[in-house]
């Protein structure tokens, strides 16, 4: 996985914190549900990417 890579889940995971909280935070269910998504999608481009270093190297 390329650094750049790395940073942009990282970041996509952060974000998806952010508006996870925040729904919470005013109780708009839209808002955290895009929330968890964002990091589900997160974790999942890092797995993709986990799996192709290992086959990689």
């Amino acid at each position: 996985m390329s650094i750049a890579d790395k940073a942009k889940n990282a970041a996509e995971k952060l974000v998806g914190q952010a508006k996870e909280g925040a729904g919470s935070a005013t109780g708009n269910e839209e808002l955290r549900a895009e929330g968890r998504a964002d990091q589900t999608s997160a974790e999942a481009k890092k797995t993709v990417e986990d799996v192709k270093d290992v086959f990689k190297g």
